[in-house]
């Protein structure tokens, strides 16, 4: 278990000695350089200079109950039930999925500073520096079954768009049915995950993940093209507590009155953001493959896909959509 009180000490990327730390942490230099390794074990770049010490070159932002706290607005903080921190969990959503499965747990949010088996879609990994991005789980409560949470991801990623703006970044697009894009390349994604009765009570989370501060050496396994924050702001955001508030800001009202409000409601908002409105695409559904034009969503979050065979609704699944050639 890494210990994490060494963090907070070089979060602000300065040369602290090793027997500084080591009289900060009441620990002897041996343990500080234990601590050193295991941290190196997770990917943090940690710089070491004879005579002036040791430092995380840029410092990072751990992430604080109470700062998120602080950003919350009244809406949202009432509705949250409880925010759990975790310091490295397989999943955050697989983590509230098990807390849903013991009961009512409607409110409640996960995030972690590191994932060990995230997934997006399609069974991808998510790719996962340690305090690098923002992986964020929230389970909500609905009573009417699958059927009413129709377009749902397409709402949360109208919601995740929404918060982006008011940290003044972007503009982002959506691209069906669950992807974050900034200039074509992949921001974050969106990740809903249901359990209980399909036709009555059920208990959703929803997760969402966005790339914050991807270093290069972790980016070799993502397999798409892709940005992160820090190369959209040059690196001038509030951090990522901020952020994490501002998510919860728009996803904890959605959650709570999408089942009144459906889909139509933010459908518009959605075709706004539409990445690949009039464009030619494939669709691609294990082997088969279906070309036509994007012709947007309909109220129920089905994509309107125009070929030569007359307009098509495409409802979600294993389904990935691409430029065509």
């Amino acid at each position: 278990m890494l210990n994490t009180s060494l963090l907070p000490l070089l979060a602000d990327g300065e040369f602290r000695s090793g027997q500084d730390l080591a009289d900060a942490l009441g620990v002897s230099r041996t343990a500080v350089w234990k601590q050193f390794k295991k941290l190196g074990e997770l990917g943090l770049p940690i710089e070491s200079v004879k005579g002036r010490g040791y430092r995380i070159p840029g410092g990072i932002e751990l992430l604080d109950d109470t700062t998120i706290r602080r950003f919350l607005q009244p809406e949202a903080a009432g509705l949250l039930r409880a925010l759990e921190i975790l310091e490295t969990v397989g999943s955050t959503n697989a983590r509230a999925m098990r807390r849903a499965e013991q009961g009512p747990a409607a409110g409640m949010v996960y995030t972690a500073e590191q994932q060990s088996a995230g997934r997006g879609r399609r069974g991808r990994q998510w790719v996962s520096p340690y305090a690098g991005n923002l992986y964020l789980s929230l389970v909500w409560e609905f009573g009417q079954g699958a059927a009413a949470l129709e377009g749902l991801s397409l709402a949360v990623g109208v919601a995740v768009a929404r918060a982006l703006a008011a940290c003044g970044i972007g503009p982002v697009q959506l691209k069906w049915p669950n992807d974050v894009l900034f200039e074509g390349s992949k921001l974050g994604g969106i990740l809903l995950e249901m359990t209980g009765d399909a036709a009555g009570a059920c208990q959703v989370v929803i997760g969402v993940g966005l790339n914050v501060s991807m270093p290069q050496a972790s980016a070799g396994a993502i397999d798409q093209a892709w940005t992160d924050i820090d190369t959209i702001t040059g690196r001038e955001h509030p951090g990522r507590n901020t952020l994490l508030a501002a998510l919860l800001n728009e996803l904890l009202p959605l959650v709570a009155r999408f089942e009144d409000q459906g889909f139509a409601h933010w459908r518009d908002d959605w075709q706004v953001l539409d990445a690949f409105a009039g464009e030619h695409v494939v669709l691609h559904t294990g082997a088969q493959q279906t070309a036509g034009v994007a012709r947007g969503v309909d109220e129920r979050g089905a994509l309107q896909l125009e070929t030569t065979t007359g307009l098509q609704s495409v409802y979600g699944g294993e389904i990935s959509m691409r430029l065509a050639p």
